[in-house]
């Protein structure tokens, strides 16, 4: 999701206090840690129903990027599983509105703009000292998708739209409930994790129209929908 303010950010050990560039003041919460769960077992982003997923923790997308609860019918469930080839995450969401969905959708190379849909999404740091040097991930119920390199500079936010991963995408709907699955290799600028190695993370969901579709685990608190403050990501601890 494209967010068009930036934002100076202000962190203490318990909670934070962010100003955009109008200088008005958001509250930002302390980082939680998700658990990534390794897998030998071979799962690829088709395997949406392997018994594996059971076993990786629950991660909640409850809230809007407000920090306002987002309704019932439009929660989310993500997981997220590494294996020796790759990173995996599947959400499952309930559907209980109809797709917001491109009507041309094209699956043979990266759709920008994306998130003008429905997607889901996931922001992944490597290197958790430079948390404003990420990789974003996005996936459309029509199994489109995105991946971009983004680092902040000091003229600003710079997206790398050329940016390969190589990763894959599979989807499900069964009547209310929309499965989403990611699997993105380990490669030079996403090498393969060593146990307890911990990145920054965070994951969000776009559904429906309007500024309420704009869902994320850790809400941005941004005084317009924004998913781009890293300030916020929380942990990701591989064990």
């Amino acid at each position: 999701m494209r967010g068009n303010c930036s934002t100076l950010v202000s962190m203490n050990c318990g909670t934070a206090t962010g100003t955009d560039t109008t200088g008005r003041n958001f509250l930002m919460t302390s980082q939680p840690t998700i658990r990534a769960l390794y897998s030998q077992v071979g799962v690829t982003a088709q395997a949406l129903d392997h018994p594996e997923w059971t076993r990786a923790d629950p991660i909640q997308i409850k809230r809007k990027w407000s920090g306002a609860n987002a309704p019932d019918w439009r929660h989310s469930e993500a997981r997220i599983i590494w294996t020796d080839e790759s990173l995996l995450v599947r959400f499952l969401c309930r559907q209980e509105e109809p797709l917001t969905v491109n009507p041309n959708p094209q699956l043979d190379k990266k759709t920008i703009r994306l998130w003008d849909w429905d997607v889901c999404e996931i922001f992944i740091a490597p290197d958790p000292q430079t948390p404003k040097r990420y990789f974003e991930f996005e996936a459309s119920p029509q199994g489109e998708w995105v991946d971009l390199a983004i680092s902040f500079e000091p003229a600003g936010r710079v997206t790398d739209f050329e940016f390969h991963s190589g990763m894959t995408t599979a989807t499900l709907l069964v009547e209310q409930q929309l499965s989403i699955a990611m699997q993105i290799p380990w490669s030079v600028v996403l090498p393969r994790p060593q146990e307890g190695d911990v990145w920054r993370v965070n994951l969000f969901r776009c559904v429906g129209t309007g500024d309420d579709r704009y869902l994320a685990w850790q809400p941005t608190y941004a005084p317009e929908p924004n998913f781009h403050v890293p300030e916020v990501f929380g942990r990701l601890e591989f064990i």
